[in-house]
Order: C-alpha cells, then structure tokens, then sequence
C-alpha cells in the first residue's frame, strides 16, 4: 500500500512528461539540422504544409524511418516558391528533399520536425541521378538510339495516339491536326492511358503493346499530356516505360508537359517536342514539306511538259511552210547530183579510156614480134626433144652395132629363154636373121 502510494506520488503527469520531452529536445544539435529523407502524404490546410519524411531500405524499398514535419504559413509560401523556382516542381510524395529543421515536440500533435529551408539543388540532382542511371542502363542494353535511328515515313498520316481521353492536351492535338491549313488528311486513333500517378507507366506501356499488335496499320506513334506541376512528370521517369520506348517498332513523338520539361524518355523517343500542340505541327509541317515537293515536282513536269509542247508545235510549223516546196527542192537537188555525176563519169572515163587506149596500141604493134619469139622458142624446144627422142630410138641403137633377138614374138635378154631347136629371129641396124638354136650355153 505504501509503495502504491510512493508511485503515485512520484508520478507524472502527461503535460509534465511532455514538457520534459520538449526540453530534451531543445538541444543545439536537433535545431537546424539538415535531413535528408523522400515526401509522403503531403497536404496543405490553412497555408501550412504537412508532410511525413522517411527513410527507405535502398535494397527491399520498405520504410526504415518516419517522421512527421510542417513547414508553417510564415514561411510555407517562399519555400514553395523557391523550391519551383528551381526545380519546377511543388512539394508532393515521392520527391526526395533535402530540408533544414528544428525538432519540436508539441503537447497535443507530438514530435514533428518544423522545416525551415529546403535545398533545391538536392532534388535536382538526385532526378538527375536517377535519369542519368536509366540511360546509362539503357546504352549499356544497346537499346538507347534504337527508336531514335528510325526513319519516319515519307507519307506520315496515320497516328496512334497514347493520351488520357480527358486531356485538354489531346483536344488541342486533334484540333490542330484536323484544322490545318493545307487541309491534309489525317487518321487518328487514341490509345487511352493514365497520364499521372504510380499507374502512368504501366497504362502506357499497355498502350503501346496495343498498338504494336497491329504495327501495319500506324505511321508513327503520339505520346502526349498537357502541361501541369513537374511533379507529376515524376512517373514519366520510368526504366521500364523507357525501355518499351526505345525498342518500339514505329517511331515515337514525345510532347508531354511544357518546353522547359524534360523526361528520360525524351532520350529514347525518336523526336521530342515541347507540347501536345507542337507534336500537331510537327506533322503538318511533314506533311506540307511533302505536298510543296509534289507540288513542285508537278510544276516541273508542267513546265517541261510545256516546253516539250511548244517546242513540237515550233517544228511542226516549220514542217507546215516547208511541205509545199519540199518535193520540189528535192527534185532539183535529185537532178543537180545527177549532172554532177554525169559530169563526174564523163571526166573519169576520159582519165581511164585513154591510157587503156594506149596501152592496146602498144600491144597491137608487139603481137607479131611476141608471137615469132614465141613460136621460136617453142620450135627450139621441140628440135631439142626430137633430137633426144632420135638419139635414144631402137634404131639408133641398131646402128651402132646392137641387135635385138626374140623368140616366140618375145625379146630375149636371158639365155635361158631359148632352149635347142627354137627358131629365134635376130633385127640387125639393115634386116632380119632367122636361125635355129642348136646349142645352149650359160
């Protein structure tokens, strides 16, 4: 009983615990100190700021700390505007800060962190880490200039469009699109998509399979969302979302936010531009640039076509006035070659007859000269032969003492050919023996 009446006594109240608490914490070393932490459940109500700042596991993600902080109406409006200022973006969950405050304990609302400052250049750089870190990814896959190395159509009319369907940014596309003052034709289709929030991602990545499913029948493919808080370009900064982009089939036209505004997929997509109107006009002026080449190019096939024209019309003229007297002048001129030539064969066979002449002259009078050395020398010959044919007869050889001996009508030249009692005739150079063979010998 005495020591439940010792605790009693000896107890605090709750204002008097929180007093205590609020002393301890008024410390130099929890005053002004810079944290470094990401925003959650951010809120204003009254001008003030309301926020809870923690400290994630950098590996599973799940908070590791937690702690409740205000920025006060005093100085809520210059921080804010500072922050934008610097960065383009207000306070909002998911942002990573880093902030000047002072601990503070209060008796009904507890412990909470009272921000003072906030240095911009914190978050810039840390957007900028993690932009950097999803290219550098990106080019180490090989997939960073693929969407951007794709060659846009030469007719681009035919555009799948990625938007939310409440977009005031996608009204201002179609309108500029279908108002245009070349009057071209266009054929769109939207591809609705969350355009904000942790869902935009994966919703346009959704999209874009959809429109890969029928890749034949697109030109190209429209990325937009109007303009709005930078923070809300923070779900654009997407490696997933990037990668599906850099690897897409057609190429990608990227007009989200305003001309300042920047996203990781604006490296990858194949042509960024700085709104959702400028995407529109981007397409006109393809498609007018190709109308001013045709137009030009028919211009010149008019032009060519024209000259070509005139200028047959010219020589047909010309054919025109000198039909009439063409057959005439051709006749004349038929008839001027033929003198000429006339006159030509009259002179060339004067130049060729008359040393034909002369040299027949000259052959009448050596005739009878060349036909007695010819039959000269043909007499001469023939003596020569008769000559030889007379030295080499029979009878010259009977003259000189030989004689010729047949038998049976045969000449003998072997002794052998006459046998004892064979009646041989015997030719001398004057007359003829007849004998009869008596004796053989060899």
């Amino acid at each position: 009983m005495e020591r439940e009446e010792i605790q009693a006594h000896q107890a605090l109240t709750l204002s008097q615990l929180q007093r205590q608490v609020s002393a301890a914490l008024a410390t130099p070393q929890l005053q002004y100190v810079w944290v470094v932490a990401e925003l959650s459940d951010v809120s204003q109500r009254g001008g003030h700021c309301y926020m809870e700042l923690l400290e994630k596991d950098p590996e599973r993600g799940t908070p590791m700390a937690r702690m409740r902080a205000v920025i006060w109406a005093s100085t809520f409006g210059r921080i804010a505007t500072e922050f934008y200022a610097a960065t383009g973006q207000r306070l909002a969950a998911g942002i990573k800060v880093m902030v000047c405050g002072s601990v503070n304990n209060h008796p009904v609302y507890g412990m909470s962190l009272v921000i003072s400052a906030i240095n911009p250049e914190y978050t810039m750089g840390d957007l900028m880490r993690r932009r950097r870190e999803i290219v550098e990814r990106l080019r180490r896959e090989g997939i960073l200039e693929m969407n951007r190395q794709l060659e846009f159509p030469q007719v681009c009319q035919r555009i799948a469009v990625i938007s939310s369907d409440q977009a005031a940014g996608y009204g201002d596309f179609c309108n500029q699109l279908y108002t245009n003052p070349w009057r071209l034709r266009f054929c769109t289709q939207l591809f609705p998509a969350v355009m904000q929030g942790e869902r935009s991602a994966r919703s346009i990545i959704e999209s874009l399979d959809a429109i890969a499913s029928h890749e034949g029948e697109w030109d190209c493919v429209v990325i937009i969302r109007g303009g709005g808080a930078t923070s809300d370009l923070a779900c654009f900064e997407d490696y997933d979302l990037a990668a599906n982009i850099a690897q897409f089939p057609l190429p990608v036209i990227i007009g989200i936010g305003h001309e300042r505004d920047i996203t990781v997929l604006d490296y990858v997509a194949r042509m960024r531009v700085k709104t959702p109107t400028a995407a529109a006009e981007w397409l006109i002026a393809h498609g007018a640039a190709l109308l001013a080449d045709l137009n030009e190019r028919g211009h010149r096939i008019v032009r060519m076509a024209t000259e070509r024209i005139s200028g047959a019309k010219e020589q047909l003229s010309y054919y025109q006035g000198a039909l009439p007297v063409a057959p005439v002048n051709a006749v004349e001129r038929a008839r001027s070659r033929l003198r000429n030539a006339l006159m030509a064969v009259g002179q060339i066979g004067a130049r060729r007859i008359a040393p034909a002449l002369t040299r027949l002259d000259t052959l009448q009078s050596n005739i009878p000269l060349l036909l007695d050395n010819t039959l000269q020398r043909h007499i001469e010959r023939l003596n020569v032969k008769a000559n030889m044919i007379e030295a080499l007869s029979p009878q010259a050889t009977l003259n000189r003492g030989y004689s010729i001996t047949r038998v049976n009508g045969h000449a003998v030249t072997d002794a052998s050919q006459v046998h004892p009692g064979d009646v041989i005739t015997t030719i001398v150079a004057r007359g003829t023996l007849t004998s009869t063979v008596n004796q053989q010998e060899q």
